[in-house]
Parts: structure tokens; sequence; C-alpha cells
């Protein structure tokens, strides 16, 4: 989950997407760069999708329910990290796994 400025209803992810995107919000913000994260909301979940405008004044926290940090995929980070950089911001989609 993200608790994310004053707002008392946490943002649910789920862990694995939540640790990608936590490197890659945590290097930007370190930067002291501001930008957007967007995800389509679940099927489960009235309205279209949601943006967050991330800035590094702005509180953030990050709340895992597994002890245990989940592997990392070197090429979903990197997919993030690009998107980050990019004028639209972060859009959150799955991991693309590989067929081999």
């Amino acid at each position: 989950m993200i608790h994310y400025g004053g707002s008392t209803t946490p943002i649910v992810i789920e862990d694995r997407t939540l640790a990608h995107l936590k490197v890659v919000i945590a290097t930007k913000l370190r930067r002291g760069e501001s930008f957007t994260v967007s995800w389509a909301h679940p099927d489960d979940v009235p309205g279209g999708r949601t943006t967050l405008w991330l800035h590094p004044s702005i509180p953030l926290r990050f709340t895992f329910d597994e002890e245990e940090p989940p592997e990392l995929s070197r090429e979903w980070l990197e997919e993030l990290a690009n998107s980050a950089h990019s004028s639209g911001g972060i859009m959150l989609v799955a991991e693309h796994f590989d067929a081999d």
C-alpha cells in the first residue's frame, strides 16, 4: 500500500508491483524530481484511472504485506524508470514475462 500526503485512505498495490514502483519512485524523489504515476482501476473499482502527482515535499510511505522483499526484475525496473522520465510519467502496467 502507498500512504500519500494527508489522505487517510491507502492506495492498495500488491507487493511485487509496489516493490518495483518503490525503487523507481525513491530514485526520482531522491534526485528532487517531481512526476506522475498513473494506473487503470481494476474491474471491481468504478471509474477509469487514477494519477498521482509525486513531489519530494509530500509525505509518502510504502507498506508491504510480506516480510521478505520479492526478487526484482531489472527489465520491469527499466521500463518503469523510462516511463518516469517521460512527459506522461509512470504508467503502471503489469510485469512482462519472457515466454522462454
